[in-house]
């Protein structure tokens, strides 16, 4: 006999640490779990309707909390939108009622977001022999602005390409 009882609610499936598991599977494993699971999906259908209530610059930068006592926190990533969710506080509880959800208020909060990095400038690379194609071909065509950038775009990655 085991010390450790199953907890899960097929007994015949044995519990294996060292497999992979759902993470559905695992939160449905105890009470408190489940508890967890039932509050993970409340604000994932909370996301997925304020995301279709709100425009999409605020959608994306706005997160919702947990219902208590009839009053839903909403979290802003900076002042100037938590005011414009302020404006249309009125609308959107009126929405979020009419979709089935028991709030009576609204509390909006900043919290600021992680600052995204910055995307690296890109780093156009070009082998010899495609530099030495497009000198060829600014020369074979007439004096225009395309025939003076495919030339310059030449001059500058054939310049590259030597130094390597």
């Amino acid at each position: 006999m085991s010390r450790f009882s199953t907890n899960s609610r097929s007994a015949p499936q044995r519990f294996d640490p060292r497999k992979p598991q759902a993470l559905a599977d695992v939160l449905d494993r105890t009470d408190a779990f489940r508890a967890l699971r039932a509050g993970v999906d409340q604000v994932a259908a909370l996301q997925r309707d304020l995301a279709k209530l709100l425009p999409d610059y605020l959608a994306s930068n706005v997160e919702p909390g947990f219902i208590k006592d009839g009053v839903l926190a909403l979290f802003a990533g900076h002042n100037a939108l938590a005011a414009r969710l302020r404006h249309i506080e009125p609308r959107l509880l009126a929405d979020l009622q009419q979709r089935g959800w028991a709030v009576d208020s609204l509390k909006i909060r900043v919290r600021p977001q992680a600052m995204k990095e910055a995307t690296p400038p890109k780093q156009a690379r070009m082998s010899a022999a495609g530099a030495s194609a497009l000198s060829e071909l600014a020369e074979t065509l007439a004096p225009s602005p395309l025939q003076e950038a495919l030339a310059k775009m030449a001059a500058r990655h054939g310049a590259k390409a030597q130094k390597k």
